[in-house]
């Protein structure tokens, strides 16, 4: 099959067409022909080996971490799906590699895909759709009437978190250039700060929960905004002790993650709120979940390119470069 690999981590390494053996399949897995992909932000962290500390990987390494696609094979122990069923996933962080034209994921990982959604619609919600669902229900506890914001409203997770968190009956709030103002207020945010020429944190104030998603100045300065007892939850930002044991990661990694979020658990103290660095796990129960709002109509994808399989590379550096209105997808067949 083709795929798209590295040969090693570096930001300027480049991924490569390659032709890879077929996936063999566990009892409990389903092959899956890979229709569309779509790129996160996790996939150039990956390739630059900003997450080895947390994540081992064999190279040649095919990147890519959700999808869509059909069923063409399962496991002997499999009895949710069949050859011939539509669906879409994010593959468990020891089996990724969506940037192909198979895969082979545990039968607990995908869902039937949304019946109104195209195979590239649908490849570009189980990441952003999972963490986000985790982020709200999991971490946050969002509840009707909460106050949140939503950090970079435009972006690939932004735009699907802010229609969740209108659907769960937040108020929300959120950051967006001019160029991403009709976009997230035609999702349902309430309040729009424009980044490039004011600070979230001087006007804000007595909120609930934020949900960050660039780390940073813009995490430090959110627990300004919230009020005793609020939550933060990161996707972009420092790794604490807490992760680490929750991770069950070594004493060693756990305690240099202490060392390393040393400003962050001051602010926590400092503040009265709780702090959570989110490693999103695959679960296609959740993604059914998604799915049921989804065709529903209460969520819509928002995708801003498609590419090709053989221009995922450029695509990759499209994302990085930052920008992007909502997601980023490969359409793989």
């Amino acid at each position: 099959m083709k795929a798209m690999s590295i040969e090693k981590y570096g930001k300027n390494v480049p991924l490569l067409m390659s032709e890879r053996p077929l996936p063999g399949i566990g009892d409990h897995d389903v092959l899956v022909e890979i229709h569309a992909a779509s790129l996160n932000p996790i996939d150039f962290k990956i390739k630059e080996g900003k997450v080895k500390l947390l994540l081992k990987y064999k190279f040649p390494l095919i990147l890519g971490n959700d999808f869509s696609g059909v069923v063409v094979q399962v496991g002997k122990l499999v009895q949710a799906f069949k050859p011939g069923d539509e669906v879409y996933g994010r593959p468990r962080k020891s089996r990724i590699g969506t940037l192909a034209e198979y895969i082979a994921v545990h039968e607990e990982d995908i869902s039937l895909k949304p019946h109104n959604l195209n195979f590239a619609e649908a490849a570009s919600i189980p990441l952003v759709g999972l963490t986000t669902y985790q982020a709200f229900t999991e971490i946050l506890d969002l509840q009707q009437g909460h106050k949140i914001l939503i950090h970079a409203g435009a972006g690939g997770v932004g735009t699907f978190a802010i229609q969740l968190a209108k659907w769960m009956g937040a108020y929300v709030a959120t950051t967006a250039s001019e160029k991403g103002y009709e976009l997230v207020k035609g999702l349902g945010a309430d309040q729009i700060i424009n980044y490039k020429k004011e600070n979230f944190a001087e006007i804000l104030s007595e909120y609930d929960a934020v949900y960050d998603t660039l780390g940073g100045t813009a995490l430090v300065q959110s627990f300004r905004i919230l009020k005793p007892g609020g939550r933060i939850v990161s996707i972009s930002g420092v790794p604490n002790a807490a992760f680490g044991k929750e991770a069950q990661l070594n004493w060693w990694k756990t305690a240099l993650l202490s060392i390393i979020s040393r400003k962050i658990t001051a602010l926590e103290k400092e503040n009265q709120v709780r702090y959570r660095y989110l490693f999103m796990k695959p679960s296609g129960a959740q993604l059914t979940i998604i799915k049921d709002y989804i065709e529903a109509g209460h969520i819509k994808p928002v995708i801003d390119k498609v590419f090709t399989l053989r221009d995922a590379d450029q695509a990759l550096r499209y994302l990085e470069e930052g920008g992007a209105k909502g997601k980023v997808v490969i359409k793989v067949r």
